[in-house]
């Protein structure tokens, strides 16, 4: 895929109700540690494949194919050219989050659910009371996010964290000994990963997202199964279950720590 081919498959995946994805197509076309494949039918635009090369873990996302376009073998063609490029590149984990439809093509090729996304909704707050502990994103926390995002995830998503932090994108939790419990930072799409070790932090750090919405807008948090004690606090809280979905693995293991995972860049790049 190159910049000229995001206006038609933006185009093309809005009209099958798959949402816009303009500015993702924008970021990953111009992004080095991003690798989009599009697939062409006359010169129109019929399917996309999008791997993110994360250190030795690859996402994959957004394999799309026209409806009218499908049982024809793009989808697996697209995934293929996904994760050869990703092999090739040295990945030796592959990840990614699977429609219903999409899953049997995905364990045909060696995935296998690893875990599932529960996504959480909660209305915004009407407060002005924030979180000492949260402020605006530096320059130099970019060392200890990166540390704190390697141990939950197992990734190395420095890339994007240098991509996308700024002080209107990002807030990170500073403890009274200087260093950081968490972070969250926005893409440009509107998708929030959100990284915190302890429970109490994360809260914090969503309760600020929510007092930065407003009591008309609804906040939502995305955490694993393996979160089980960051689940029950939410649900306690008023928090409800919007959707969920697979998480798929091929490959070498995870060193990770799941229950640190609060929210997503979208489920495309985790």
């Amino acid at each position: 895929m190159t910049p000229a081919d995001v206006e038609p498959a933006a185009e093309a995946i809005l009209r099958t109700d798959w949402g816009d994805r303009r500015r993702y197509l924008e970021f990953v076309t111009a992004h080095p540690q991003a690798r989009p494949f599009a697939a062409d039918v006359d010169g129109a635009i019929v399917g996309t494949g999008i791997v993110s090369l994360n250190g030795p873990v690859a996402w994959i996302g957004t394999v799309w194919v026209d409806p009218a376009f499908r049982r024809h073998g793009i989808g697996l063609a697209l995934t293929r050219a996904t994760i050869e490029t990703a092999e090739d590149a040295g990945c030796r984990t592959l990840v990614l989050v699977s429609t219903d439809e999409g899953r049997p093509m995905y364990e045909r090729l060696g995935f296998e659910v690893q875990t599932w996304y529960r996504i959480l909704e909660a209305p915004g707050l009407h407060q002005e009371a924030r979180d000492s502990r949260i402020r605006p994103f530096r320059p130099r926390d970019l060392d200890s996010m990166a540390a704190l995002d390697t141990a939950a995830t197992g990734e190395d998503r420095a890339h994007l964290l240098t991509a996308f932090a700024t002080p209107a994108t990002t807030r990170v939790l500073e403890r009274a000994d200087g260093t950081l419990g968490g972070f969250v930072v926005r893409a440009p799409w509107g998708g929030g990963a959100t990284i915190a070790p302890r429970v109490e932090d994360a809260v914090a750090i969503l309760d600020g997202r929510r007092i930065a919405a407003g009591p008309d807008r609804r906040v939502r948090a995305g955490l694993l199964t393996e979160n089980a004690a960051g689940l029950e606090h939410l649900v306690a809280a008023g928090w409800t279950e919007a959707w969920r979905a697979p998480r798929l693995i091929r490959g070498d293991p995870l060193r990770w720590r799941p229950e640190s995972i609060w929210g997503q860049f979208n489920h495309a790049l985790g």
